[in-house]
This record gives structure tokens, sequence and C-alpha cells, in this order.
């Protein structure tokens, strides 16, 4: 398997890929914004498919998309009372935008679906290594805020009394789900990105405390979707990205399991 050269691009981009979703999905959940890296889903298919009919590359236009939206739709959805109402208007805008710049560019059906659901075996050497850079930057942004970024996240009240900055460190972590929802959306696809930036940590939440461990193990559960994913994939040909939801389910429903077990 490793002979091919696809597949070890495509072992290179899952591991970097699994390792940023780990990392950040520990703070997606503890700061209760799932919501929002499926509404950068959306925004992420419409950057991906102008890139498409401008004739960029489709990271390019995601990461462009994603950074100039990730912060103002972060912001318009902090109030709960008008969550629901702005996902609804801003998936259904970008969705529309997404379908219509495929269908200006006169692209394939498989150009939607790469995009969609994610391509991973056909990323070349040279996204290997755009993919790595990002990641880098990603996991070195974390690690300068990590003290500051982990006390608002899991005592904000604490966090306020002590100095820290809500609003500078909420916008920067909103540019880092940005960055991260890109990267994560080449091996999973736009549609399934919440599953890697979400579930894997969802399921560590379960199995242990503290911060670090729950980042440890959820880079574990998403190395393990990923690798998996892509190996059996490899055998039987069906998509990649079906294998790595279906694990991740698994995990998730074992972790519950392991919870309602450890409550009798």
């Amino acid at each position: 398997m490793f002979a091919l050269s696809f597949m070890r691009h495509a072992f290179v981009a899952s591991t970097m890929i699994a390792i940023v979703s780990g990392v950040i999905g520990v703070f997606v959940v503890a700061r209760n914004m799932s919501f929002l890296t499926h509404t950068l889903s959306e925004i992420g298919f419409a950057g991906a498919a102008f890139a498409t009919f401008v004739g960029w590359s489709p990271l390019l236009g995601m990461l462009l998309y994603t950074m100039l939206s990730s912060v103002l739709v972060g912001q318009f959805s902090s109030d709960e009372s008008r969550r629901e109402s702005v996902i609804s208007a801003v998936s259904a805008l970008f969705i529309g935008l997404g379908i219509l710049f495929l269908s200006l560019s006169n692209q394939s059906a498989s150009s939607a679906t790469s995009i969609l659901f994610g391509s991973v075996v056909g990323i070349s050497r040279g996204e290997v290594h755009q993919l790595t850079l990002l990641s880098l930057l990603v996991l070195g942004v974390v690690a300068l805020i990590y003290r500051w970024l982990k006390f608002d996240s899991f005592d904000a009240v604490g966090a306020q009394v002590n100095g820290v900055s809500g609003l500078g460190i909420s916008i920067a972590f909103l540019l880092l789900i940005a960055l991260s929802v890109s990267v994560a959306a080449q091996i999973v696809g736009s549609l399934l990105i919440f599953i890697l930036l979400t579930l894997p940590a969802a399921s560590a939440k379960y199995f242990t405390h503290g911060v670090a461990k729950m980042m440890l193990l959820a880079v574990l559960f998403a190395l393990l979707g990923t690798w998996l994913g892509l190996y059996l994939g490899y055998l039987t040909n069906w998509p990649v990205s079906f294998f790595i939801a279906a694990i991740e389910v698994l995990i998730y429903a074992s972790a519950l399991g392991y919870r309602w077990r450890d409550k009798q």
C-alpha cells in the first residue's frame, strides 16, 4: 500500500489533519461552538466552488471565505436567541452560492463530489506541503495562546476576573477554526468537517479529565479514524470519508456507553 505515492501523501496529510482536528476540537466542544464548524463547512463549500470557478486552488478559496466570515458569523451567533436564525440564513446563502459557482464553472460532477466529500487519495505532494504548513501554523498559534485559550474556554468568568481579553481570544480562536475547517475539508469534505472537529473531542471528554489528556485522546481518536479509514478505503475502494465517519461515530457511541456504565 505504501509503495503507492498517493497513499503515502494521503497518510501524511491525514496525520496532520487529525492532529489539528483533535487539538482544536477540544476547545470547540468546551466553548460549545460545534454549530460554527457546521456553518463554516457551507461557507467553505462556497469558497471552494468559487475557487473552481475562477481557476484557483479549492483550498485557497476555502481559506479566503472561511477566514473572512468566521469572525462575523461567530459574533452574530454569540446570542443564543438568534443563533439558529443566523445559522440557517448563512448556510442557505452559501450553499446556494456554492451551487451557483459550480454551475457557472461548468465543472463535472466529480468536482462537486470532491469538494463536498473530500478527496484525500488525490492529494499531490505540493498540497501535502500546503496542508503541513497550515497545520503547523494552527498548532503554533495554539501553543502561543494555549494558557489564555484554556482559561477562557474552561473558566470564562475566572478569565475575565484575571484580565484575560475574552474578545481577543475569541477572534483568534475563530480564525483558528476557519483554518482548521479548510484543512480538515481536504480529507472529509465540506459536508463532514464537523465529524473530525467535534466527535473525537466529544468522545475524549467521557474517558478522561484535564485539557492536555483530552487533547491527546482526541488526537488518538482522530488518528484512528483517519488511518483506519484510509486503509479500509484502499482495501474496498469505498469512500474514505464514509469509513472515517463510521469509525468516529462508533468511538463516540462507545464513549457514551462507557459513561453510562460508569454512572451505574
